[in-house]
């Protein structure tokens, strides 16, 4: 894996880690899988620092660009499923 996260040189440490590790999430659901729970708490912090939807969908496409990891296929899995099961795809 060689490439960068998409990040803005406007965000504080603690925000870059929050975004860094809802993409590393991101990997992990498609390498071996993600408790629903522990992904739902790295969006929900991934959303405190990236609030807009369009800047979440532009967010989302730059990282699929650099990686060929849907994040929006995984949020969207995310929200149509309930419990703690998990999610992989």
């Amino acid at each position: 894996m060689n490439y960068s996260y998409p990040i803005s040189i406007d965000w504080s440490t603690e925000e870059i880690v929050k975004v860094v590790q809802f993409f590393e999430a991101i990997e992990k659901v498609y390498h071996q899988g993600v408790k629903r729970n522990e992904l739902m708490d790295k969006y929900r912090k991934f959303k405190d620092v990236v609030p807009s939807i369009g800047e979440e969908k532009r967010i989302f496409r730059e990282f699929e660009d650099v990686s060929g990891f849907s994040s929006y296929k995984v949020v969207k899995m995310m929200k149509e499923n309930s419990g703690d099961i998990l999610i992989k795809l």
